[in-house]
Parts: C-alpha cells; structure tokens; sequence
C-alpha cells in the first residue's frame, strides 16, 4: 500500500478491509514523512504498533 492510500483509509468513516502479516487492523493515522502508520489489530485496540505502510494490504 502507499502512503496516499493508507492517509484516505485512516481518514474514510467507511472501513476498509486491511491486514498486517495476515491480521485484520485499524489505521490510526499516517506519518507521511517516514511512510509509517500507528496500527492495531481489530480485536486489540491497546496493542499500537508503528508499522512501514507499505506493508500492509488492502483486500
């Protein structure tokens, strides 16, 4: 995934179907700079991980 694309999904009221190594997960927000997102897991909201964006997949 790019980075525009995990900005519109973190930003979208519609949620959008993303994995991270296979795991369903939320985008918290986007640091543009870096290309990395804040994540957590659909059914973890308390275990936030920083992530490279271009790791993640959209389904």
């Amino acid at each position: 995934m790019n980075v525009q694309r995990a900005k519109e999904i973190a930003a979208s009221p519609v949620m959008a179907h993303v994995t991270y190594n296979g795991v369903p997960i939320y985008i918290e927000q986007v640091d543009e700079e870096n290309g990395t997102a804040t994540i957590h897991p659909l059914d973890q909201p308390e275990n936030k991980q920083n992530v490279s964006v271009s790791s993640l997949k959209e389904h």
